[in-house]
């Protein structure tokens, strides 16, 4: 039987050896909050840029854990995605304000995150997207459509574990998951520790990343 990982930067390492080298002007984006340390070990072993991007869970309001949708953010651009067998039931008024409170925080984290720097840019690059793991894979379907509109080269999906069919729907020209687990509840049970991540540790694992941007 696998054992957990022991932590997020442990299944990036399995996450990079399990995607391999990829070719062409690659951008590696973790997915905040909980990516973003899983990224950065695939970043460093691509020698690739890393970047954050912002995805907000549309959570039901009577249960938030449940998706019933899902926003991405690149640039000013906002990308929506539904989840169908949940937003099914749900009246548009409650819908459209459950997105505008969690778009708030999206453009929020985007300030905390970025600071001064300018917005990502991932037009004809090969974007590698990065979560901790794939349960409905709403989230990750708002990231790869986010992406899409901006017209990248390809986009990659590559997470350390994922449920029975959570890539089924993902329209990404690739997707790497380094663990399906045999009985899947959670993406937290592939972790030994799955600790919340703060807006500060995603702030200094994009500083401290060894990939740095290229030079104009």
């Amino acid at each position: 039987m696998r054992r957990p990982y022991p932590d997020r930067a442990a299944a990036g390492r399995a996450v990079a050896e399990e995607l391999g080298p990829v070719p062409g002007s690659v951008l590696v984006l973790g997915l905040a909050r909980g990516g973003v340390p899983v990224a950065a070990p695939v970043a460093d072993a691509l020698g690739a840029e890393l970047d954050v991007l912002i995805v907000r869970k549309l959570g039901l309001p009577w249960q938030p854990e449940l998706a019933m949708g899902a926003i991405a953010g690149v640039g000013e651009d906002l990308s929506v995605v539904r989840n169908e067998p949940v937003a099914a039931g749900v009246d548009p008024e409650t819908m459209d304000a459950v997105r505008r409170n969690e778009e708030r925080e999206l453009r929020r984290r985007e300030r905390a995150y970025r600071g001064d720097r300018p917005p990502i840019d991932v037009r004809d690059r090969v974007v590698v997207l990065v979560d901790d793991g794939l349960a409905t894979g709403t989230t990750m379907r708002a990231a790869v459509q986010a992406v899409r509109r901006q017209h990248p080269a390809q986009v990659i999906v590559a997470v350390p574990v994922g449920g029975p069919g959570s890539s089924r729907t993902l329209s990404a020209d690739r997707v790497v998951c380094a663990w399906f687990p045999q009985y899947f509840t959670a993406v937290g049970q592939a972790y030994r520790d799955f600790s919340p991540v703060t807006d500060e540790e995603v702030r200094q694992v994009l500083e401290q990343s060894t990939a740095r941007r290229p030079e104009d």
